[in-house]
């Protein structure tokens, strides 16, 4: 069985994701379309990998142990390099990056260790950092050591959108050391160190919820102060779920505009109508400023932490499917065939 040497662990070494590693010169390659990255994803690592057992994650200590080079996570590789080489290829294209983003994994050390490489990015390169937490390994007072190391935005990936679903999947259905309300406790937490607006929850469609519960979730973390990132389930090889068959287009679709329209405060759960299997019939607008809020295509874009400009600057390129005219979060505005399609889809 082979393991990752204890001389290549964090926060020395840092894993990055493929998009990173084409932004960073590391491997050859072209975004399709044109897409850019502007967030580098850094990823921490261990020789014990990940504690955590989560069905449908790349790095669930429930799957085959091999070297991390070779374990995929989102789809793709996260290839290992050293942090010192990371942060000068980082500085030597830093007109076309907006933001750096850590990603912690289930690991006691990751804390102090997140907080190390942070001081070093905003030391090296003195970009925005935010940091993708875990709250299972956090103890007092280590949102406070975060921000102080520079983390200016925080990302909890709750993932799923009801209590069950997450016990199924994250809790106690696969050994997990995950709890529901400690993920929420430590993002109401976080809004409070961080600010409004300063974090955001992961949500994963298509995991057994209906609209109206995701939409549910996605309401929850605007009133406690942050706003929601969404994701589209995709099935990770050799995960438990690499059977699992991604939410239907049309499913998908109604809830990035729920998730729009709720996190720009245009409306609210209580605005929408849902059938009595929890889908969506209305969103509490006519069919004109519907149709127009499709037309700007923004609810079809990725959402995520802005960079300086006030774009979303973590855009994660095709990280909810492949490459294709069947996109699922788009990196780049929408072209008028992309929104002809997405109608379409919708059934509008």
């Amino acid at each position: 069985m082979a393991t990752q040497s204890a001389a290549s662990a964090s926060p020395e070494y840092l894993r990055i994701s493929l998009a990173a590693a084409m932004t960073l010169g590391y491997l050859p390659g072209l975004f399709y379309r044109g897409a850019q990255l502007h967030c580098i994803n850094l990823l921490l690592t261990y020789p014990e990998g990940c504690q955590a057992r989560c069905a449908y994650c790349g790095l669930s200590g429930g799957r085959p142990r091999v070297m991390p080079d070779e374990q995929s996570f989102i789809r793709v590789k996260w290839p290992t390099h050293p942090l010192a080489d990371i942060l000068a290829r980082i500085g030597d294209r830093r007109g076309n990056i907006q933001r750096v983003c850590i990603s912690m994994v289930t690991q006691r050390r990751a804390v102090s260790d997140a907080a190390e490489v942070c001081r070093r990015l905003r030391a090296s390169v003195d970009l925005p950092v935010s940091l993708l937490i875990t709250p299972t390994v956090l103890q007092q007072g280590d949102l406070e050591e975060v921000r102080g190391a520079g983390v200016d935005k925080v990302g909890v990936a709750v993932d799923l959108a009801t209590p069950a679903l997450f016990e199924r999947f994250r809790g106690r259905g696969v050994k997990g050391p995950h709890e529901w309300d400690a993920y929420w406790d430590c993002y109401a937490r976080a809004i409070e160190v961080f600010g409004t607006r300063q974090a955001g929850v992961h949500l994963i469609v298509g995991m057994g919820e209906t609209e109206k519960e995701m939409c549910a979730a996605i309401q929850r973390a605007r009133d406690l102060g942050g706003e929601t990132h969404l994701f589209s389930f995709f099935p990770e090889r050799h995960s438990q779920l690499e059977t699992r068959v991604p939410p239907a287009m049309s499913h998908y679709r109604r809830v990035q505009i729920a998730r729009h329209l709720i996190d720009a405060n245009l409306t609210r759960l209580e605005d929408f109508a849902f059938d009595r299997n929890g889908r969506i019939r209305s969103f509490g607008l006519s069919l004109r400023d519907l149709e127009a809020i499709v037309d700007s295509g923004e609810p079809f874009r990725t959402s995520g932490c802005i960079g300086a400009d006030g774009s979303v600057a973590c855009n994660r390129p095709f990280a909810n499917s492949r490459p294709g005219p069947n996109l699922r979060n788009y990196p780049f505005p929408p072209t008028s065939d992309d929104l002809e399609r997405i109608r379409s889809q919708l059934r509008l």
